[in-house]
């Protein structure tokens, strides 16, 4: 199954714990958070941030921000490296630097800062260790950084495979989570550029509880003012690995809740999902992508929310009443996911990748879906399906043009409807949200759909 880049590395022993971190100081009185939480210039658009993935020649990686304009992805590029000016640490061949993303204006001067993982970066001599950095956010763009010190200390923790931000204590400060190989840990804000953050804490599942974290998924599933954590990784139970998710109750103590055997056959090193209130019942839902369900036949699982965390679950295949095409092996439905409101009816739709369906005889040709939310959530009613065959759309369908591998959902002229970014090789596509939903009229090429959500 061909994936989205993602750490996957096995589980290492936890060491001894690291301190050094500095207390909280308050941010200036006259500062002002950003409008938008990847904003990096406050030019009162919106920024796309994505691993360079080696494109531009960087042996540890490196980080490519677009600058938006009123119309979506502009013309100004930047690429950000361990070695650019004022960026801390050495650009060494596998740091994987930007293998993960998150965005968030940590030290409300304004400007959006960008959190980068590098998880596979040794540190100290220390193989694998891992770390995560903070981009500082300027008016003419991401300027220096500062790392964020991990709280434990060891070989192969892989401290930074995946970040998150929200104010997780509901204090009004933007907080940052990371997570290595064995639990997610949570800085509380205030940060600083000389490297000063609040508290940490560490989350992991209950000792009788396996989960090795793979990925993190922030937003508020209790409807509270406080933002709320999902740890997605690789569980165990009734002697098999599993895909499991733990629910971590943001407040100003971050409360360990339920763990749920989402695909109990096999893990999914490369997990990932969302959080929106599909169904406008004021607590969001947890949309995890499934792809390995059934076979490589692939599903989302839905986990709605709830006043106290999480509840039922549901499926969404593409055996769901009116989703297009047929549940088969391969297909990988659920390999992306992205949330948001196509329509501008109010509630949030859901973007569903299947890039190794074969279509019209081309293997892994690829489809993207489009759910419709709802008052009973997300279903198959009025869902739309794409391929590169589809009328209007641009490009040669062939075999292995893997469309829908990546995909996001952001509403980039801000008329209240969300436009549809979608991965195909050799051309990534950007297509036009409508009342009516995603529309293939006026269809354009754009930048890859793998930035930070």
């Amino acid at each position: 199954m061909h994936h989205r880049l993602r750490t996957a590395l096995s589980s290492a022993v936890a060491a001894a714990l690291a301190g050094g971190l500095l207390t909280a100081v308050a941010a200036p009185a006259s500062a002002a958070p950003a409008r938008y939480a990847d904003d990096f210039n406050g030019d009162g658009h919106r920024d796309y941030a994505q691993q360079d993935n080696g494109m531009y020649g960087r042996p540890g990686g490196a980080v490519r921000v677009t600058y938006g304009t009123a119309t979506g992805p502009g013309t100004k590029v930047q690429y950000v490296y361990q070695g650019s000016p004022g960026v801390p640490g050495a650009d060494e061949s596998g740091d994987n630097f930007g293998g993960s993303l998150a965005h968030a204006d940590l030290n409300s001067d304004g400007y959006a800062d960008l959190v980068v993982g590098s998880p596979w970066e040794d540190v100290n001599g220390r193989e694998n260790q891992g770390g995560v950095t903070i981009l500082w956010g300027s008016a003419s763009g991401l300027s220096g950084g500062t790392t964020v010190r991990g709280k434990e200390t060891g070989e192969f923790l892989n401290f930074g495979r995946d970040v998150a931000t929200g104010d997780f204590n509901g204090d009004g400060k933007a907080d940052l989570a990371a997570v290595g190989n064995q639990a997610a840990y949570v800085y509380r804000g205030g940060f600083t550029k000389s490297g000063t953050t609040g508290s940490v804490t560490r989350h992991g599942p209950a000792v009788t509880d396996v989960l090795q974290p793979v990925s993190l998924i922030a937003g508020r599933v209790t409807g509270d003012k406080a933002t709320d954590l999902v740890v997605l990784g690789q569980g165990y139970a009734n002697d098999r690995q599993t895909s499991a998710a733990l629910f971590l109750r943001g407040g100003s103590t971050i409360a360990r809740g339920r763990l749920l055997h989402y695909n109990t056959t096999r893990p999914n090193w490369a997990a990932e999902g969302v959080i929106a209130d599909f169904d406008k019942n004021g607590y969001g839902d947890i949309a995890i992508e499934d792809p390995y369900h059934g076979g490589t036949k692939g599903a989302v699982t839905v986990w709605r929310g709830g006043s106290t965390g999480p509840g039922t679950t549901y499926r969404l295949t593409q055996g769901t009443a009116g989703v297009s095409g047929s549940p088969e092996s391969g297909d990988c439905f659920g390999v992306d996911v992205s949330a948001g409101d196509v329509n501008g009816d109010g509630y949030p739709d859901l973007a569903i990748g299947a890039n190794e369906e074969d279509v019209s005889g081309h293997e892994n040709a690829g489809m993207v879906h489009v759910l419709r939310g709802g008052s009973s959530g997300l279903t198959g009613a009025k869902s739309q399906a794409f391929t590169l065959g589809t009328s209007g759309v641009p490009g040669a369908m062939g075999a292995d043009t893997h469309f829908g591998w990546w995909l996001r959902l952001r509403d980039v002229d801000r008329d209240g409807k969300a436009d549809l970014f979608a991965y195909s090789s050799p051309n990534d596509l950007l297509f036009k949200g409508t009342a009516s939903g995603i529309t293939t009229t006026g269809v354009t090429k754009s930048l890859r759909a793998d930035f930070a959500q």
